[in-house]
C-alpha cells in the first residue's frame, strides 16, 4: 500500500519523533547534533506533553527551556496540532494537518506517545462536571474559570494531590480528596519515598501542605455521582461509612494506560500495555525506539532519561553509565507507584447494569455483561465504535471483564472526510 499521488505533498526526514512531550523532546536534544534533519510531531499546539501543557508562557519551564535549546538547531522541526492517520507502507505514513492529509517519510523513528488516563464506570460518571483528574488540570491549565466551584477529586496514586494544587491555585473550593488506599499503604509509600526518592518525598509534602488535611480522605471511594443535567453531589463510602458531599466537579484519577496504538499498528512487541525495549530503547522493529510512557508508567524523569538514551541511540551512541543508573532510579519510582496505587478490583462493584460503559454509543453494563470478548461486544453493541474509538470503553472493559483491549486499526484517529478518501484511494490503488 504505496502513496503515488503527487498531489499529495510529501515530507522527507532523517529521524521523526512522534510526541513533544518530555522523551520526545530529550530524544530529539540527544540526537541534534549528529542527524541532519529531524521532525517532531505532535497533536497539541505545543510542546510539553500533557505534563507540562500550559506551560510554554513560562520562560523557565522545563519544557520552553528544551524547546528553546532546540530551536538553535535550523534542521530541527516541530510540527504541531497534527495527528497520524495510518501507516501506509515501512517508513512511510499519513498525517492531518491543520491544512490536509500530508505523507511523511522516515529513516528513524522514536515512538513517545505518552499515556492517557483510564476512567472506570460508575453510577453518574457520564455527567457533566465529572472528568477526569489529569483531564481537569490540563483544563485549569488551559484557563478553565474554576473559581468558587466545588471540587472533589476522587482515585488514587500522587497526581491527586497535583490536580488539588492546581484546583488551589485556580481559586476552586478543594472540598475532599478520596483516596481508595489505605493509610498502611500510604504510609509504606511514604517510607519508600524518603528512603529512595527523597526528592518527591518532599515534593509531595509540599503539595500536602497545601490542603487542609482534614479534607484528605483515605480508605475512601466515590460511589455514585448524583445530578439531573449538572453534577450536584456525589455519595462517599469510608470505611462503611456513607456520605452524600454537595459539590461542583468530580475529577476522577484510577491511573494511567500507555497509548500503544501505533506501536500495534507497527507491530513492535507488546506486554502487558506496554512497548517491549531493549538496553538501548529500541524495539523488536528495525529503526523504530520508544521511550516514555508507552514503555511503563513512571513520571517525568523516566521519560526524560529513556528520551535522552533513545536519542543517543538512534545515531548509534551508547548511554553513559551514569545515564543508566538514572533510569533504574526511575525504574524503581515506576515499580514502587505499581504496587502501591494499582486499581481495586473491587471498584468493578461500582458499575451497575444500568451503568453506561461505552459513552459514544450509549451501552450499558447490562448489555455487554452477556457477552464474552471485545469483538463480540463491538459488533453486538457498537461499544468502541464512537469518537473514542474504544480507547475509554475498551479500557474500561479490560477492568470490568477482563476481555484484551481493542486491536489497533486505521485510521488511528477519526478523521478528515477528505483524509478518508485519499487512504481509501491508495489502499484501491494498490489492490
Amino acid at each position: 500500500m504505496k502513496i503515488r499521488d503527487t498531489s499529495v505533498r510529501q515530507i522527507n526526514t532523517s529521524l521523526l519523533i512522534i510526541g513533544a512531550g518530555p522523551a520526545g523532546l530529550a530524544a530529539a536534544l540527544a540526537a541534534a547534533d549528529q542527524v541532519n534533519s529531524i521532525i517532531i510531531l505532535d497533536e497539541n499546539s505545543e510542546a510539553g506533553g500533557q505534563i507540562w501543557r500550559g506551560d510554554s508562557a513560562q520562560s523557565h519551564s522545563p519544557a520552553t527551556q528544551l524547546r528553546t535549546t532546540l530551536s538553535a538547531y535550523p534542521h530541527v522541526q516541530f510540527i504541531f496540532s497534527t495527528r497520524v492517520i495510518a501507516f501506509v507502507e515501512d517508513e512511510c505514513l499519513l498525517i492531518e494537518t491543520p491544512v490536509g492529509a500530508q505523507q511523511l517519510r522516515w529513516e528513524k523513528l522514536v515512538l513517545c506517545t505518552g499515556a492517557r488516563e483510564l476512567l472506570l464506570p460508575f453510577s453518574g460518571w457520564t455527567l457533566p462536571g465529572v472528568t477526569g483528574a489529569g483531564g481537569l488540570q490540563a483544563l485549569i491549565k488551559s484557563g478553565a474559570n474554576l473559581k468558587g466551584k466545588r471540587v472533589v477529586i476522587a482515585g488514587t496514586g500522587p497526581l491527586l494531590l497535583s490536580v488539588a494544587a492546581s484546583v488551589i491555585k485556580a481559586q476552586g473550593h478543594l472540598v475532599a480528596i478520596i483516596e481508595q488506599r489505605s493509610a498502611k499503604d500510604l504510609l509504606g509509600f511514604s517510607r519508600q519515598l524518603f528512603s529512595v526518592h527523597r526528592p518527591k518525598f518532599w515534593l509531595a509534602m509540599s503539595l500536602f501542605r497545601l490542603i487542609n488535611p482534614l479534607r484528605y480522605r483515605h480508605s475512601a471511594v466515590v460511589t455514585v455521582a448524583h445530578g439531573d443535567r449538572q453534577l450536584r453531589a456525589v455519595t462517599v463510602v469510608q470505611s462503611g461509612k456513607q456520605e452524600e458531599i454537595s459539590c461542583d466537579l468530580l475529577a476522577c484519577g484510577f491511573g494511567l494506560r500507555a497509548n500503544v496504538e501505533l506501536a500495534e499498528l507497527l507491530q513492535c512487541q507488546i506486554q502487558d500495555g506496554t512497548v517491549v525495549v531493549d538496553a538501548q530503547q529500541r524495539t523488536n522493529r528495525k529503526n523504530i525506539w520508544a521511550a516514555g510512557e508507552i514503555t511503563g508508567i513512571g513520571g517525568v524523569e523516566k521519560a526524560l532519561i529513556e528520551g535522552r538514551i533513545a536519542g543517543l541511540a538512534v545515531t548509534t551512541r551508547i548511554a553513559k553509565e551514569v545515564d543508566l543508573a538514572q533510569r533504574q532510579h526511575a525504574y524503581s519510582f515506576a515499580k514502587l507507584l505499581q504496587q502501591t496505587f494499582s486499581v481495586d478490583t473491587r471498584l468493578r462493584k461500582l458499575c451497575k447494569p444500568d451503568t453506561l460503559v461505552c459513552r459514544c454509543e450509549d451501552v450499558a453494563a447490562r448489555d455487554l455483561a452477556p457477552l464474552t470478548d471485545w469483538r463480540t461486544a463491538k459488533l453486538m453493541t457498537r461499544a468502541g465504535m464512537g469518537a473514542c474509538q474504544g480507547r475509554i470503553c475498551g479500557a474500561a472493559c479490560q477492568f470490568l471483564y477482563g476481555w484484551d483491549t481493542p486491536e489497533a486499526r486505521q485510521p488511528v484517529f477519526p478523521a478528515k472526510a477528505a483524509s478518508l478518501a485519499l487512504l481509501a484511494e491508495k489502499i484501491n490503488h494498490e489492490k
